[in-house]
């Protein structure tokens, strides 16, 4: 039952002891009808929501959170969070998408919603708990699995162009179509996106890239248009390029595909931002060559150079998720490049150190990357990733290279050789890193000391006499 849990008859009761209607409306309804989990509670009130709200708040003797410059409060009541809000209606300013809001009725409230499937309501009241209010047929819509706007899209997306992007994301995670007028309003209003902040954006984006198939959502911001007025670094990789028999692959598609082949494997927000921003090196990188066709060199490096500019364009944060990303694009290719050579220990040892603990988010990137059409092409790549991942296991287990630091310390060779920092310190420091990872040495403190000596003695260092 959709109503089954007793708080809703909880805040019957009182609506009715208050003399006002309320009702269950958006989220809930919806995904009630597609059999999808859902814990937050949006109740209207004819009236006072706030008044409803501390009252149940009250009876259930639990705090109740209340802003009273948007007229709405929230509380957790039996494992829900319930918002309450006063049914209202709204009018918009040309230059905001804020709206102007007054007092209204149920159906003001049901208009100003973004789309049908999110305007249904249950009643609470105890005259007539648990019907339906559907003036826009949302169940037709939800039958259907279309998106549409309850009233006119070019009033709706004008008000509030965030409901553009929004759409796109509704359709991307329930595998909906949008409605012919609806796109084509899209379409004529996404000009309008440019008074939405772009932490609104990127909030919608990111559910995009968590869906399912994230493709859907950047395939339909490419073909409403707004893809170039919020990303345009993903539009710069579109088209195929071709001079005689050479053409390159569209990398707008091949990274679309990527994003969708990491998609199962992780729920990990930035590993999918990194499966998206693996390639965008690649227009900048572009260069054709007679004799070998079109090449892309450094691709990666320009790419992990991007990033930064992209998030902080996107008003994302620069912490380490943004410096993950960053790494993620840098190494994606070497993964690749080990299983197109000879597996060499000391090949391996350099990615397990560079990658550190995240070697398996790098490989799930790497393995995501085969999009080729020929089946048996995948498959030996797939396989040959395994081996990796096997050669990976058994020199981590003998190495411990990854994330290593040097057994022999600058501090160590100062104090030994009796020296300020100088570039010898650093370069006995490397070499010995050098000689670890290509197995020259083990990675061990007696071994270390050793070359640290003889790399000393080459350089005409003497022991410090303390």
């Amino acid at each position: 039952m959709p109503l089954s849990n007793p708080v809703f008859k909880q805040i019957g009761t009182i609506a009715d002891k208050l003399g006002v209607r309320a009702f269950v409306v958006g989220g809930y309804v919806r995904d009630w009808f597609l059999h999808r989990p859902c814990t937050d509670i949006d109740v209207v009130v004819v009236g006072s929501g706030i008044d409803v709200a501390r009252e149940l708040g009250r009876q259930l003797h639990t705090n109740v959170t209340v802003f009273k410059n948007f007229g709405t409060a929230m509380l957790r009541a039996g494992g829900l969070e319930v918002e309450f809000v006063g049914a209202r209606r709204e009018s918009y300013r040309a230059d905001s998408r804020k709206p102007i809001v007054e007092d209204g009725t149920l159906d003001d409230d049901q208009k100003r919603r973004d789309f049908t499937i999110n305007a249904m309501a249950w009643s609470l009241n105890a005259d007539s708990f648990g019907t339906l209010v559907d003036p826009f047929n949302g169940m037709d819509d939800l039958d259907k699995c279309t998106i549409r706007t309850p009233c006119d899209p070019d009033i709706t997306f004008s008000d509030d162009p965030l409901r553009m992007i929004r759409g796109i994301r509704f359709a991307t995670q329930l595998g909906f179509d949008i409605e012919p007028e609806t796109f084509d309003a899209i379409v004529r209003n996404r000009e309008r996106i440019s008074i939405v902040s772009m932490e609104r954006i990127v909030t919608e984006m990111h559910k995009i890239l968590l869906s399912p198939m994230p493709s859907i959502g950047f395939e339909l911001l490419d073909l409403t248009g707004l893809l170039p007025l919020i990303f345009p670094e993903l539009t710069a990789m579109k088209g195929i390029e071709k001079v005689g028999t050479h053409a390159h692959k569209d990398t707008f598609i091949h990274t679309l595909k990527v994003v969708d082949n990491i998609a199962p494997k992780t729920q990990d927000l930035w590993l999918r931002w990194a499966a998206l921003l693996h390639d965008v090196g690649k227009p900048r990188t572009k260069a054709y060559d007679k004799r070998t066709g079109w090449t892309f060199h450094g691709h990666e490096v320009v790419g992990s150079k991007m990033v930064p500019d992209i998030f902080r364009r996107l008003k994302m944060p620069l912490n380490e998720k943004m410096k993950f990303v960053q790494k993620m694009v840098f190494l994606h290719l070497r993964p690749i490049a080990l299983v197109e050579s000879t597996v060499t220990d000391s090949a391996v040892r350099r990615l397990l150190f560079e990658a550190g603990d995240d070697i398996e988010s790098l490989m799930l990137l790497a393995e995501s990357d085969i999009t080729s059409g020929i089946e048996s092409k995948v498959k030996r790549y797939l396989r040959n990733f395994e081996l990796v991942r096997e050669k990976m296991r058994e020199i981590e287990e003998k190495d411990r290279v990854r994330n290593f630091q040097p057994p022999i310390s600058g501090e160590l060779i100062m104090e030994t050789y009796g020296l300020s920092p100088c570039r010898a310190v650093g370069d006995i420091k490397a070499a010995i890193k050098e000689a670890i990872l290509d197995g020259v040495i083990a990675n061990d403190y007696d071994e270390a000391y050793a070359l640290m000596e003889k790399l000393a003695a080459e350089a005409g260092l003497k022991k410090a006499d303390y």
